[in-house]
């Protein structure tokens, strides 16, 4: 017996595979030619960068403040040998092991400024989006006089005030961290606001207000989910700027101990001396370690910013298709 004709149609509902809707692994396959292959490269060497700050204390092959081993010193200023494959340090510390236990802190302080900021920024900017009104205008207000400061010396006086002369592992990177977190949070806020104004004016968004749901159901299962969708973009792109910004504190003095945890931007202060001397092998490590993860970090970022804008992508298809 045939089906009626008047039956219905079943209706098809195509499910979203999970590796299309993780952020990175979504732009990856949707990337082709030059961007695939810068995406790539980002993606390789920030991966080595967190590799090698996870499995630090298994690479390295002396600790962060170690001067000496089996009773043997390693001395100051020593160039490349068997037993420093990167020489010394003024203070006698193995560059190699400085370096490679410099990516763990790097990686803890950029950790904590993004867990901060986007917590902040997000909660600041759902709230004065969707409320609006007063609140709203005196958030926006503080976000735009932050903006008016020189981001440096903004985490510099911050510094200066959180940490109070603190030299501890987690006391520097909390400090530097909370530092990074006020020059940050008015970005996440201005994106996270953008995005919640345009939402709360959708109609699915009135139709939950005209049935009674609780505002705080709305502002998470509605609101939020729906404004968050350039945050990875723009969580890449502020980690590069707080680890320069980490990499400026240590620099400039404002940074973490030599005996608490390696920093780089600290090493690369104690080695201005050293370069006018001839001494290269102190100043080049960190230098290095810091421009390639930068790289890393910004390749990654620029990619997903160029494959989440529909008209860099339209342009793209277009010429792939010519």
């Amino acid at each position: 017996m045939s089906p009626d004709s008047s039956t219905p149609a079943a209706v098809t509902t195509r499910v979203v595979p999970l590796r299309d809707r993780i952020p990175v692994i979504s732009h990856l396959r949707r990337s082709v030619g030059l961007q695939r292959t810068m995406l790539v490269i980002g993606l390789v060497i920030t991966g080595v960068f967190i590799l090698t700050a996870v499995f630090a204390p298994f690479i390295a092959p002396y600790g962060f403040a170690q001067r000496s081993v089996d009773g043997q010193s390693f001395g100051t200023q020593q160039p490349p040998n068997s037993l420093n494959l990167l020489g010394t340090t003024v203070s006698g510390f193995d560059v190699l092991s400085r370096t490679i236990w410099g990516a763990q802190t790097a990686l803890l302080a950029i950790v904590c400024a993004i867990a901060f900021s986007i917590f902040l920024g997000v909660v600041l900017g759902l709230i004065g989006g969707y409320f609006g009104g007063w609140l709203d205008r005196i958030l926006v207000v503080l976000a735009d006089a932050i903006y008016s400061f020189p981001s440096l010396l903004l985490a510099i006086v911050m510094s200066i005030v959180i940490s109070r002369g603190q030299s501890t592992l987690w006391g520097g990177i909390l400090a530097s961290a909370i530092a990074i977190t006020v020059v940050f949070v008015p970005q996440y806020f201005r994106v996270v606001r953008s995005e919640v104004v345009r939402v709360k004016s959708e109609p699915f968004v009135e139709s939950a207000r005209v049935i009674g749901v609780p505002t705080a159901r709305i502002l998470v299962r509605h609101v939020l989910r729906n404004s968050t969708r350039s945050l990875p973009v723009v969580i890449t792109l502020n980690a590069s700027e707080a680890l320069l910004t980490l990499a400026g504190l240590g620099f400039l003095g404002f940074g973490i101990e030599a005996t608490a945890a390696a920093e780089w931007g600290y090493d690369l202060n104690r080695s201005v001396a050293d370069v006018t001397s001839g001494i290269w092998w102190t100043a080049i490590p960190p230098g290095v370690a810091i421009v390639l993860v930068v790289l890393g970090i910004t390749l990654v970022g620029e990619s997903l910013n160029d494959l989440s804008d529909p008209r860099l992508r339209t342009r793209r298809r277009a010429g792939g298709a010519s």
